[in-house]
């Protein structure tokens, strides 16, 4: 009997992220790890094109994906990205150690093709134009912006890259940034004019929450603030906005994901896996369906989003 298709496709490399208390020297990591870990713990059908360098590739934390159900499509590279992140009361300093290089668009399987959604979650600008081609025009797609808005220089610091024009954007139906990956005082218009009509940008703020805008063809037709769902202790950050977007789109998936059927893109599911994934060291934290119900329970009473005012991405104001 023929497997059925997988419902959800994630696209990025991996990267390794120096841990100097594993005994590699380092630990996996990269949106597409975390994000395919996501929808396959919540119980979606899942795919992974994950760009792998020689040490990653043989990395354990893979058989966490594949544990998890995810079928995964391993491209090889000559050389793959490598991040040095420390924490500090002001926030993450994060230092590229090494780039890597593009992530090319291979053969894909078939039955990929009948496909519901698609995620897209470069870590190194590694994801490029081209990999709009084998997207289906009817699914939906979302896109991790912060792994294409960062300047990276071998051995420097990384930093903020203004947004630009891609097809990759213009094809996305929602598109998730972290306030951390642009300026602060940076209009929202800068970031709206470049999705098409009648997507959806996400807008994280950590512990504030964050801004949900919905495109119409002049701008936003409705501009929501979702709070923040809290987090029982704050381990490692990593992985958070991929989480929280994966989940996101895993609810345009299967829109009673989080056990009761709601319109499509879920806030509650999504910042519910997202104030979950930050309590243990990085894949580790990966919530699973059962985790991310439980808490939804937990924060029922919470009115977790209302109308509100923006026009910066440091904007906090609610409507009345």
């Amino acid at each position: 009997m023929k497997a059925p298709p997988p419902e959800v496709i994630h696209v990025g490399s991996a990267c390794r992220d120096i841990a100097p208390d594993d005994a590699r020297g380092w630990r996996l990591g990269g949106g597409v790890t975390y994000s395919a870990l996501t929808t396959a713990r919540l119980g979606l059908r899942t795919a992974a094109v994950v760009g792998v360098d020689d040490e990653a590739r043989t990395a354990s934390e893979l058989d966490l994906l594949r544990e998890a159900g995810a079928d995964l499509l391993l491209v090889p590279l000559h050389s793959g990205p490598v991040y040095h992140n420390v924490e500090t009361p002001a926030g993450r300093v994060q230092t590229i150690v090494r780039k890597g290089v593009p992530l090319p668009v291979p053969p894909l399987p078939e039955s990929w093709v009948a496909a519901h959604a698609w995620m897209v979650a470069p870590v190194a600008d590694e994801v490029h134009d081209e990999w709009v081609a084998p997207i289906p025009a009817g699914a939906f797609v979302g896109v991790a912006w912060q792994g294409l808005l960062r300047h990276l220089v071998d051995g420097h610091k990384v930093e903020r890259k203004a947004p630009e024009a891609s097809a990759l954007i213009r094809r996305a139906d929602v598109v998730g940034v972290s306030h951390h990956d642009v300026a602060p005082e940076t209009p929202l218009h800068d970031l709206w004019a470049l999705l098409r009509p009648g997507a959806v940008l996400a807008v994280t703020q950590g512990y504030k929450g964050g801004l949900l805008l919905t495109l119409g063809a002049d701008g936003p037709i409705q501009t929501l603030r979702w709070r923040a769902t809290l987090s029982d202790r704050e381990v490692d950050p990593t992985g958070a906005g991929d989480t929280f977007l994966s989940a996101l789109v895993a609810t345009a998936a299967h829109p009673n994901i989080g056990g009761r059927q709601r319109t499509v893109l879920d806030l509650r599911v999504a910042a519910a896996a997202g104030s979950l994934v930050v309590e243990d060291w990085g894949l580790a934290g990966v919530p699973d369906r059962a985790q991310v119900i439980t808490r939804l329970v937990r924060e029922r009473v919470r009115r977790i989003f209302g109308p509100a005012r923006a026009e910066t991405v440091g904007s906090y104001a609610t409507g009345s």
